[in-house]
């Protein structure tokens, strides 16, 4: 199961998150993001025109994941190096305490700085 994370602005809109997602090469199962980002009408609107499911993360489930990428903004907020990467790993997890998940890439970032996308892959059941 892949799984894109998405980290965004709030005045982001759905060709943002489309231009992100575009950005990762990927065609992904499912879609995640921190709960309050997660119920953004954009990403909603997105995730019906795909016909995926949206898996709405608590923040707190994102504080220290390992990321390959860091802003210190986000580490400050989240307590991890990127929201879109964490959100990645955490959401092809979802639903497993055991179940293991690794980066494809690194974050990707629209050319306006909006949004950012990760792809992960659930490893292990």
């Amino acid at each position: 199961m892949k799984v894109v994370g998405f980290g965004f602005r709030q005045e982001a809109t759905v060709a943002n998150l489309r231009a992100a997602l575009a950005l990762t090469g990927q065609r992904p199962d499912a879609l995640a993001s921190i709960t309050a980002k997660a119920n953004a009408p954009a990403l909603r609107t997105l995730a019906a025109e795909m016909n995926l499911p949206v898996i709405a993360l608590p923040e707190v489930a994102l504080h220290g994941t390992p990321t390959l990428t860091h802003s210190p903004r986000i580490q400050d907020r989240f307590g991890t190096g990127s929201l879109a990467e964490a959100a990645a790993l955490q959401g092809a997890c979802h639903g497993s305490e055991s179940a293991t998940a690794r980066l494809l890439a690194p974050r990707v970032v629209t050319a306006d700085g909006i949004a950012t996308a990760a792809i992960a892959e659930r490893l292990t059941p």
